[in-house]
């Protein structure tokens, strides 16, 4: 049995409505195998959540970086908020201790419990919105996901990395870059990709993901760095 006063401790976010907090947590495949749980699944809580987020990420990065252009802005709130780096924040938070699945749900821990732990910590924030008020909701982005934001500045990681690069290197060495597959692993569920990006014939770097986009941004990453193109 799942004790979500242990989260409370965690977070130190006590609900007045342990209903609300435990509804965060139920994941849809959860209500198909336990339909007589008393509780909806999390999306309608996730939506909100989503909506708290945007906001108090948009009101931190106008405040912080008053010279930058919307679109700038724009690049990188989707930085922040994409589901690798919020999966990333809600595992550091042990999240995926307290998610309510169903057996199958529970065995995948590829790709899909990415996703599955990023709609539960945006549903997290809608509980906690409903139940303690926007400050506390903000508190806890702020403490949790916010700090990202100095490496995702600093190592310009808001910029495409796939756009950047192409960028260079048709500016510096005259090739447009390109992506080969060099090895994939695992089961269907939870594939592993690395891939080399090229200049021409020479390999310049490789990134592992577990998408081939994935791994193409993160070889274009790699590749940023060696050249030293990040400045």
């Amino acid at each position: 049995m799942i004790n979500f006063s242990e989260f409370e401790k965690k977070t130190n976010i006590v609900f007045k409505n342990k209903d609300l907090l435990k509804q965060s947590f139920i994941h849809r495949s959860y209500i198909n195998e336990n339909p007589n749980v008393g509780l909806a699944h999390n999306e309608r809580l996730e939506f909100l959540g989503d909506a708290v987020l945007e906001l108090i990420v948009t009101d931190f990065l106008y405040k912080k970086y008053p010279n930058y252009a919307e679109g700038e802005l724009t690049a990188l709130r989707s930085a922040l908020v994409n589901a690798i780096i919020i999966s990333e924040i809600a595992s550091k938070t042990d999240m995926n201790d307290f998610l309510l699945l169903s057996k199958g749900e529970m065995k995948d821990t590829g790709k899909a419990r990415q996703y599955i732990l990023a709609n539960t910590y945006e549903a997290y924030i809608g509980a906690v919105y409903m139940d303690q008020g926007y400050d506390v909701a903000e508190k806890f982005v702020r403490e949790t996901l916010l700090p990202n934001i100095d490496e995702i500045v600093s190592k310009k990681l808001w910029r495409d990395a796939k756009s950047l690069v192409q960028e260079k290197s048709q500016e510096f060495v005259g090739f447009t870059p390109a992506y080969k597959v060099l090895n994939e692993t695992g089961p269907d569920h939870d594939k592993h990709f690395t891939v080399g990006i090229y200049f021409g014939s020479e390999l310049i770097a490789e990134g592992k993901g577990k998408s081939k986009q994935e791994a193409e941004q993160k070889a274009a990453e790699n590749a940023l760095k060696l050249k030293h193109w990040l400045d």
